[in-house]
């Protein structure tokens, strides 16, 4: 064991491994989550990394998603919803598109094809019952070792918290938003 604090051990490097994969989960009310989640993706493909980006509760060619797309062949985007889903009660297509998308994604995470998967709104998924949280919980738990994974949405359940290795949760402090301003192409969408 060492003597070192934590923050000492960082700077040295001791207690890091190199290759280790952790759980991150990005939540909260403020923007950012999804934005920090494709930052990560494009630094992975830069680092040689195979990556999956998913997303739960959307579909359509959102500004992030048609550029994600240039990026194959080391990056596989899918998306699992109807994209009508906003606030309320999910539609049964709602709920059997994202039930399989977490099938579909257990089968690649454990495929050894990615090093990094992304599990965008998959938070927001759980908040409204889309998803079960036992599903969750379960998809987690058969995680290799080799995968790194992000959760990112609103509304992250403690039961998820206390399973990441890491939490950033986003805070408003200022919003235009509030002033009227709608979601602006190449911003916010």
């Amino acid at each position: 064991m060492s003597n070192l604090s934590d923050s000492e051990q960082l700077q040295s490097g001791q207690g890091v491994e190199e290759n280790s994969r952790y759980v991150q989960v990005y939540t909260g009310e403020g923007k950012g989550k999804t934005t920090a989640s494709i930052g990560l993706t494009v630094r992975a493909i830069g680092a040689g990394w195979r990556v999956l980006f998913s997303q739960f509760l959307k579909s359509g060619d959102y500004s992030e998603i048609k550029t994600l797309k240039t990026l194959s062949p080391q990056l596989e985007v899918v998306q699992f919803g109807s994209g009508r889903f906003v606030r309320g009660k999910p539609t049964e297509e709602e709920i059997l598109q994202a039930r399989e998308g977490l099938d579909f994604l257990e089968h690649k995470m454990v495929s050894g094809q990615y090093d990094l998967m992304i599990l965008d709104e998959i938070n927001v998924a759980l908040h409204f019952n889309v998803i079960s949280l036992e599903r969750v919980l379960a998809f987690l738990d058969k995680r290799p070792s080799s995968v790194e994974l992000v959760l990112t949405g609103r509304w992250a359940p403690d039961e998820i918290l206390k399973q990441a290795d890491l939490v950033t949760e986003m805070l408003p402090v200022k919003h235009y938003f509030k002033k009227g301003v709608r979601s602006r192409t190449g911003i916010e969408k």
